[in-house]
């Protein structure tokens, strides 16, 4: 693929090009490709197109650093658009756990919350996961944070349904 079509891919268009924030912002495009496509998806069908996305991701992102000369480019955000929907395995599960009080969009805001503080912080063994070679090292931390976001997500909803009143 030629170099423009590469980075674009990388960068999800316009995402990757903000001039503060650009992983936030690659995660708000992911957040929005769950809104839209994950959320009405069978399971299945989005465990495996979260897998393509990883795969794609590993592929383009690790094309980009070498294009561009610099590991886990800040402007690089396609990693962080894919991982997102990751977010919300089960999501099922996590709504029917929700009390009449709360809005499922809490839910939303909170696991973009987490996520963006698990990418950032990188707990648990996540930093350890970017010393992978090329694309796996720039993508893997980010699915890793986001499977983070949806331990914590499910711990949440577990507690809401054996603990506090849902």
């Amino acid at each position: 693929m030629p170099t423009p079509v590469v980075l674009a891919l990388a960068r999800v268009g316009p995402f990757g090009r903000a001039r503060k924030a650009p992983g936030t912002w690659g995660s708000v495009a992911g957040l929005g490709l769950q809104l839209l496509v994950f959320h009405y998806l069978h399971p299945l069908a989005a465990v495996v197109l979260c897998l393509l996305g990883i795969w794609f991701s590993v592929a383009v992102c690790g094309e980009a650093e070498f294009r561009l000369g610099k590991r886990d480019p800040g402007d690089v955000v396609l990693d962080e658009f894919v991982a997102m929907p990751l977010c919300f395995l089960g999501w099922p599960l996590i709504a029917g756990s929700l009390p009449a009080w709360a809005a499922p969009w809490g839910v939303y805001v909170a696991a973009f919350a987490l996520f963006r503080l698990f990418d950032i912080a990188k707990p648990f063994g996540i930093k350890k996961l970017q010393d992978l070679p090329g694309g796996w090292g720039v993508t893997i931390d980010d699915t890793a944070a986001a499977l983070a976001t949806c331990g914590v997500l499910h711990a949440a909803a577990f507690a809401l349904r054996h603990f506090g009143g849902a």
